[in-house]
């Protein structure tokens, strides 16, 4: 059985290194989605604030061709989070390191992140609901 892989990729505290904050198998997008909305990060003056975070997550969905698998790279800067020129050089660095990546996708508010909303982007509208396969 494929066990669909997630990664949870954060700066470090000081903004120098890009560390895998969290690997494994997919515990179902929720969970995951709700990882990355509160995901916390330090700020430079030791405060802790909404988190800057990219992910890799790879989306299971059903086409009328039948089942496919695409890699997204997630971009997690929320909106009210300061962006640094750091943040963006490691981001474009690790996603080019990245094989097997089929779709960036960036999202700046919790709408953005909806399951749906994504699924959309990828696919370019190609997919079959996930309700859809219920019935």
């Amino acid at each position: 059985m494929w066990e669909r892989p997630k990664i949870g990729i954060e700066l470090s505290d000081d903004f120098s290194t890009i560390v895998v904050e969290e690997t494994g198998a997919d515990e179902g997008w929720d969970t995951f989605r709700e990882k990355l909305v509160n995901a916390k990060t330090k700020n430079k003056n030791g405060g802790e604030g909404k988190g800057l975070r990219d992910a890799v997550y790879d989306f299971e969905y059903e086409t009328r061709e039948g089942p496919i698998h695409k890699i997204a790279f997630l971009v997690w800067p929320p909106g009210y989070a300061s962006i640094n020129i750091k943040y963006a050089a490691s981001k474009d660095a690790l996603k080019r390191g990245l094989i097997g990546i089929a779709v960036e996708v960036e999202a700046s508010d919790e709408g953005d992140i909806d399951y749906i909303t994504i699924l959309s982007k990828i696919s370019k509208g190609n997919f079959i609901p996930p309700d859809a396969n219920d019935s």
